[in-house]
């Protein structure tokens, strides 16, 4: 393959992924064809991308996107898969892959350009993802003041039964 091609194709890559730089590693090549079309199928429609690409080129790539070295993630048969909602939805939904179809490898990846091995991916598709992260923290920053809210509801909401129960009894008394 000529520079030119190959220049070419690493444009054409770089357009592909944009600024991606959360990304997964698999080896696809052991899956036969029906399982491979369901399985592409099945990721594009939640948006998730899925490329074989030569070794060498991905890594000219993913050096240009600011990946660093992913080392022995990219040795042998290998594709890139970017995409979902973040880093997390997609090792989720990637591991939930590989126990359906068994000859799937996921083999690491990078998050945040920094690489990560197969079984930091295991481990990130266990973490909470990005959404219930943001829940979690608005929660937190809600609790204080709910709390104090029912802080004041409970003495004012006291009074107000008390003197109810007075006008009540005041109203009985003048019949």
């Amino acid at each position: 393959m000529s520079k030119e091609v190959k220049s070419l194709i690493i444009q054409e890559m770089q357009g592909r992924l944009g600024d991606c730089r959360d990304l997964l590693v698999a080896n696809v090549s052991k899956i036969d064809g029906v399982a491979t079309n369901k399985f592409r199928l099945a990721l594009r429609e939640k948006g998730i991308t899925i490329l074989a690409l030569k070794n060498s080129l991905a890594k000219v790539v993913l050096e240009k996107n600011g990946v660093k070295d992913l080392g022995d993630v990219l040795e042998g048969p290998s594709a890139l898969i970017w995409g979902a909602e973040d880093i997390v939805a997609l090792a989720k939904e990637m591991t939930r892959w590989t126990k359906q179809i068994p000859l799937l490898e996921l083999k690491g990846g990078a998050v945040d350009g920094q690489p990560i091995n197969a079984a930091g991916v295991v481990k990130l598709s266990k973490s909470p993802s990005r959404l219930e992260l943001i829940a979690r923290i608005l929660g937190q920053l809600l609790s204080p003041g709910a709390n104090l809210a029912g802080a004041l509801k409970g003495p004012g909401g006291k009074l107000a039964g008390q003197l109810k129960a007075m006008a009540e009894k005041e109203g009985e008394a003048a019949a």
